[in-house]
């Protein structure tokens, strides 16, 4: 395996291929059986329930505005639009996809691992690991992470046009290539480390790099790579939020956070036991032990590699191809999933082929000489893995057991309990929903999103003293917060509102008032605070607030009803007339604007005017 394989030639016999293949896609339908009855979870919703971009102008969106989605990933973006076109918002359909990409890659890999000279058991091991490994099963069994999925075919796909290229291809074989790494940077960045992993094999099959061949060709991958690395690293700070006091680590911190990290991941690769979506925050201290533990056997474990590669470059090979494959999500640069884990299993999705690949060639080598060893184990632990992805998968059936099959683990997992708490409230489970957003601001005091959420929640039980407290709770910690604001307004204006009902028109206006403060111009303050003081005798100081909701919402036929009773109180009935006939205009069949209009009408002498509008109200009174 020291000599430079021929790129160009088959991988290995075509029918047996198709059986591996074959075999590989039922073992996957069995695994993971479970998501044929899955449904949303998370942030699912972000990127597939998205009604403003399933039209042809959100597909425009999706590539022209930053801010259309959670994350610029338009390839991703895509695909989820042509797939709500083919099913609509029908989980199942979601999953089969992510699934079909999963199996994918994993054929993508067997046929790589066949041209860089792995022997078809070897290649074969590697894809079904890949396939069934439980740390995967995040990445397919979470609709959201299809960019794992997409992107990891893509990778795939462009590592073995460039190696057909290389192998004696034209420029079109190379424009095919960079296109499939553009698609691949377009669906995660992550893949940005495909042009270093390329100079790993090479070196791993030459034992040097030749500029012309081997890394020449590459410069314009890392220039994107790079320019998509910085570009998301932009959009991960401005759009989402990755900056603060949570991402504030020294370098030094960052080191030991990364050698933490390596071995975490290392160690969840070879014995997959206690899988969690969210793991609990690391403390990481320049004086931590477990920092400086990590660091030193990450240390000499490549220090031993490195020795080794005098006699067999591939165990420094495979290490070098798993660590720069997490080196975007070990915390040199800042993800903004930090605030809550420095690890996830979804972020050593990419990571996994280097790992298992090496460990399926170790053991092919191992037990060249004894088949039933080599088939009987390697089915065993295919087995295990199976019946464990399985298990994950299963956690993805419903949002309730979803959340509490990570609290199960991580019975502090702020996020977790936050989340949890949404879905309760939309189920109408106010009281356990308040427990939950309490336990995540006792465990996470500074995430303003929890201090939103229980603020709604209270409004809706109309506490709405309760609600603008937790409202202003939230903008202190993060007085940007949009959605915070709009909803402390809106508190204030139904807190105003029921005021008003109760016939305490000062303690309304003053209500409104505040929220005019919160939200200047809201046309509901506005109206509001028109209404208020139009029943407590200011009806012209009521008309300029009447007049601005009015002119910020001309089509609400309410808003001119409620100008033109504003209108009548200040002794104006004519103009009060000329505003209901307005309302009228926009809801003719509304026997209540008919009978305001009659009696501004008779109020201004205008009686056979009158008389037609008060017997249309009859009318259409009698009609309901």
């Amino acid at each position: 395996m020291a000599a430079v394989p021929d790129f160009s030639r088959p991988s290995f016999p075509r029918r047996r291929g198709v059986g591996a293949a074959l075999a590989l896609a039922a073992a996957l339908l069995l695994a993971y059986a479970p998501l044929f009855h899955a449904g949303f979870v998370w942030d699912d919703d972000a990127f597939v329930l998205r009604p403003d971009l399933h039209s042809l102008h959100g597909l425009a969106r999706i590539w022209t505005d930053l801010s259309a989605t959670e994350q610029y990933f338009p390839v991703l973006h895509t695909a989820f639009w042509l797939e709500h076109a083919l099913w609509g918002d029908a989980a199942l359909g979601y999953h089969l996809a992510n699934l079909a990409l999963h199996a994918a890659a994993a054929l993508l890999l067997a046929r790589l691992l066949g041209r860089l000279g792995f022997a078809p058991f070897a290649a074969w091991l590697a894809a079904f690991l890949f396939a069934l490994h439980p740390v995967g099963a995040e990445s397919v069994a979470w609709i959201s992470e299809q960019k794992n999925t997409l992107s990891t075919v893509f990778y795939f796909a462009a590592a073995l046009a460039f190696l057909r290229w290389r192998a004696g291809g034209g420029r079109k074989g190379y424009l095919a290539a960079t296109l499939l790494f553009a698609l691949a940077l377009l669906s995660k960045t992550v893949t940005a480390t495909l042009p270093a992993a390329l100079l790993v094999v090479f070196w791993w099959q030459a034992g040097r790099l030749r500029w012309r061949e081997d890394v020449r060709p590459l410069l314009p991958w890392f220039a994107l790579g790079a320019a998509s690395g910085l570009f998301s690293g932009w959009v991960e700070r401005v759009y989402i939020g990755a900056r603060g006091a949570d991402f504030g680590l020294a370098l030094p911190a960052r080191v030991l956070l990364a050698c933490r990290a390596a071995c975490f991941y290392a160690g969840k690769l070879a014995w997959p036991a206690g899988l969690n979506f969210i793991y609990p925050r690391w403390t990481i201290r320049l004086g931590d032990p477990a920092g400086w533990t990590a660091a030193l056997a990450l240390a000499c474990v490549l220090a031993t590699l490195v020795l080794l590669a005098r006699f067999r470059r591939g165990p420094l090979a495979c290490a070098l191809l798993y660590l720069g494959a997490l080196f975007p999500t070990l915390g040199f640069l800042n993800v903004y999933a930090f605030i809550f884990s420095y690890v996830a299993d979804h972020w050593q999705y990419l990571a996994l082929p280097p790992g298992l690949a090496g460990a399926a060639w170790l053991w092919e080598r191992a037990s060249r000489s004894r088949a039933a060893l080599r088939y009987g184990a390697a089915g065993a632990v295919l087995l295990l893995f199976g019946a464990l992805t399985w298990r994950q998968a299963a956690r993805y059936r419903d949002p309730e057991g979803f959340y509490q099959a990570i609290l199960a683990r991580n019975p502090d997992a702020w996020m977790a309990h936050d989340n949890l708490g949404i879905f309760l409230a939309n189920t109408h489970r106010e009281a356990e929903a308040a427990a939950h957003y309490q336990r995540a601001a006792q465990l996470q005091p500074d995430y303003p999103e929890t201090y939103n959420n229980l603020g709604n929640l209270l409004a809706r039980e109309r506490r709405f003293g309760e609600a603008i407290g937790e409202y202003e709770r939230a903008l202190r910690l993060r007085p940007g917060f949009a959605a915070a604001r709009a909803n402390l307004c809106k508190a204030h204006c139904d807190f105003g509102a029921a005021l008003g009902n109760a016939g305490r028109m000062a303690e309304a206006g003053a209500e409104y008032r505040r929220a005019l403060a919160v939200q200047p111009g809201d046309p509901e303050a506005e109206s509001g605070l028109g209404l208020a003081l139009a029943y407590g005798g200011a009806a012209e100081e009521a008309l300029p607030h009447l007049r601005r909701a009015v002119d910020a919402r001309p089509d609400s036929p309410e808003l001119h009803t409620y100008l033109g009773f504003a209108l009548e109180k200040a002794g104006r009935p004519g103009e009060a007339a000329d505003e209901y006939r307005r309302a009228e205009r926009l809801r003719p069949s509304d026997p209540e604007i008919h009978y305001h209009l009659g009696q501004a009408l008779r109020a201004a002498g205008r009686y056979d005017e009158a008389e037609r509008e008060l017997d249309a109200a009859a009318r259409l009174h009698s009609a309901r």
